[in-house]
């Protein structure tokens, strides 16, 4: 019989974010109080499985969302940058859901080419690093589970991969909740399926995509 690995990205929990900006990979944004107890949601859902691998973003949510995983399954983080939130020309700016941009001329370049994205990181280098994370989170936990905490762009893009869809897409419809879990499941080395959950609930329609 072949070994079944499965691969968990759990995307962090609220931050507190009372500007409402697009924060990215600006540092110094932590949990919220609310992403603090979906943190502890994730970390009761994992309860009981075979987890033997956790890896995180180097960024401090990520980090705070991994942390209460850690002590209930007694095991180490480690850090993958490849993990990280997506670059974005927008980060610090209040973009109101994404129309925000559109206000000022000087956002117009950036907004050129939606396929790349031509005010971002492009998606098939997103695409690239997530699947290089997977894959070796994939062979430190093979036969059992790994978790990799990141973001909701890096997630979202992974699953647009393995689906074989394509990356170009409305921010809008991304099913990404905060501390969702996107499952990765490998029969040896052949990917057998995806399955999705939110241990914390549906995420409030006004929050701020790729955040």
């Amino acid at each position: 019989m072949s070994e079944r690995t499965v691969v968990h990205l759990l995307r962090h929990g609220e931050v507190h974010n009372p500007a409402k900006v697009l924060y990215g990979r600006l540092p110094g944004y932590q949990l919220s109080t609310t992403g603090e107890a979906m943190a502890l949601a994730a970390a009761e859902w994992f309860a009981g499985r075979d987890v033997t691998h956790l890896v995180s973003s180097p960024l401090e949510r990520a980090r705070q969302t991994a942390a209460p995983l850690a002590k209930a399954l007694g095991l180490p983080v480690s850090i993958d940058e490849r993990l990280i939130e997506a670059g974005n020309a927008f980060e610090g700016m209040a973009v109101a859901g994404g129309s925000g941009v559109f206000r000022a001329p000087g956002n117009w370049w950036k907004l050129r080419n939606p396929f790349q994205p031509s005010w971002g990181e492009p998606y098939v280098e997103i695409a690239a690093r997530m699947l290089a994370a997977v894959e070796a989170a994939r062979e430190a936990a093979r036969g059992h589970e790994a978790v990799l905490v990141s973001h909701q762009l890096p997630i979202w893009t992974v699953r647009l991969h393995m689906e074989g869809r394509r990356y170009l897409h409305d921010p809008r419809r991304r099913q990404c909740a905060l501390a969702s879990v996107t499952s990765l499941t490998y029969d040896g080395d052949h990917f057998a399926g995806l399955a999705y959950a939110e241990p914390a609930g549906a995420t409030p329609p006004d929050a701020v995509p790729g955040a």
